[in-house]
């Protein structure tokens, strides 16, 4: 089916291959992931992930054949979305949350495609939203938490510059901001004070945007442990390059501590 473009919301497709049967729903945006996505996939499924939450592929247009059907419904996928317009990372989630929120889903787990993350932790999230909370923010840094082969320059700007800033900016101490394993309830997204579907969301600017938005507005957020394993050896699986991609998370994070994303009112 196709969801033609609307007000924050990119043109996409959507493949569904079964209804909603949870929820909870989890989020992972990918494009041209290869079989990190498929390992990903097979890590859920063996940990029975599925039998909690439905799991979305936010897809940006991979050509990689990373996204074939009889791969993606075996590895127990609900649904498949791919955008067909403009944008990154923002964009895909920008889908997958109106998505989501239309399908109506009580709250959005949303975590990379890449196989970094402990994807067999999702359970901790909804039960962290069951508990009322609206943000849930994994991080490798909390006691129980995993750093694994972390490449020294991300150690160094996460604990001395991303995680500064953002806690700053959020009034409440974050220990791992880039992080994309987050859990958002649906009461937090639907706010009218926080307005997630906007075309400013383009790249990294929503990740930002709603890691201090909720406490803001006085929603309870906490983190929890996670694991963010890098492979030991090889190129590091990111979409964010070194120069280009870092000095843009800078613009976007003091961009954010000034208040420039917030909905004018």
């Amino acid at each position: 089916m196709r969801y033609e473009r609307q007000e924050g919301v990119p043109r996409f497709d959507c493949t569904e291959y079964a209804p909603r049967s949870k929820e909870y729903v989890v989020l992972i945006p990918i494009i041209n992931e290869g079989k990190r996505i498929w390992k990903e996939l097979r890590r859920a499924k063996k940990n029975r992930v599925h039998e909690v939450a439905d799991i979305v592929i936010c897809d940006g247009g991979s050509t990689d054949g990373c996204t074939k059907e009889d791969i993606l419904k075996s590895l127990a996928v609900n649904t498949l979305l791919v955008k067909r317009d403009t944008g990154r990372q923002g964009a895909q989630l920008r889908m997958g949350i109106w998505w989501a929120l239309e399908r109506g889903y009580k709250g959005i787990i949303t975590i990379d495609g890449n196989n970094k993350d402990s994807i067999e932790d999702v359970p901790r999230f909804i039960k962290k939203l069951q508990e009322g909370y609206a943000l849930v923010q994994g991080s490798r840094f909390v006691k129980g938490g995993r750093a694994v082969n972390t490449p020294p320059i991300r150690l160094l700007s996460v604990r001395l510059i991303h995680a500064p800033v953002i806690s700053l900016t959020a009034g409440k101490r974050f220990t791992d901001t880039t992080n994309a394993y987050r859990g958002y309830s649906a009461e937090y997204l639907r706010d009218e004070r926080v307005k997630p579907l906007r075309d400013i969301f383009m790249t990294y600017e929503l990740l930002a945007y709603l890691s201090v938005r909720a406490t803001q507005l006085g929603y309870k957020a906490c983190e929890i442990p996670v694991t963010r394993a890098y492979p030991q050896k090889g190129k590091t699986p990111t979409k964010i390059s070194f120069l280009k991609g870092n000095s843009e998370l800078l613009k976007i994070l003091f961009l954010n501590l000034a208040g420039v994303y917030k909905p004018k009112q």
